[in-house]
């Protein structure tokens, strides 16, 4: 069979060479049975973990340090999923940050709601292991590709200004 090296760039198979370092996943959920199974989950990602056990304690977190993915129970006392998912998705400064519902929630209804707050995606629980780990993935790429773009644009911008145009 031939190398991948012998076909052009644009027809090689798409590799997954998933590289955790320098991600980091927020984790909210008030039920420390279900952080701990999402923990689990997340192990294989090599990623940096963190954990809130509310809606108070996630908005701490991602004022502390803004995560690149946050997966967010929707049933928490003092604050809801919903009202967190709103809350960072009306601020400037973290409405870019993915956010998937992780919910016992399984009505369409629940679903317009979380999408209406803003989540870029939902899961029921129990939760699947792969589906979990293939869209979390697939956001924090996205996530990467959108801050590439941005960076790019910047310079090209930066260059036309240096260039007189």
């Amino acid at each position: 069979m031939a190398s991948d090296a012998s076909f052009p760039a644009s027809q090689r198979p798409l590799s997954d060479p998933w590289d955790g370092s320098g991600v980091n996943v927020l984790i909210v959920d008030d039920n420390e049975q279900n952080l701990e199974l999402l923990e689990a989950y997340l192990e294989d990602l090599s990623c940096e973990l963190r954990l809130a056990r509310d809606g108070m304690e996630a908005l701490d977190a991602v004022s502390a340090k803004h995560p690149d993915v946050i997966l967010l129970d929707v049933m928490m006392p003092r604050m809801s999923g919903f009202q967190v998912c709103a809350k960072l998705k009306q601020d400037a400064n973290t409405k870019d940050i993915p956010i998937v519902m992780v919910t016992a929630l399984n009505e369409v209804s629940d679903v317009e709601r979380a999408i209406e707050c803003g989540a870029d995606d939902f899961l029921s629980k129990p939760v699947n292991k792969l589906e979990l780990l293939t869209r979390v993935k697939s956001l924090i790429r996205i996530s990467k590709m959108q801050a590439e773009l941005q960076r790019t644009l910047s310079q090209l911008r930066a260059f036309r200004d240096q260039s007189g145009n």
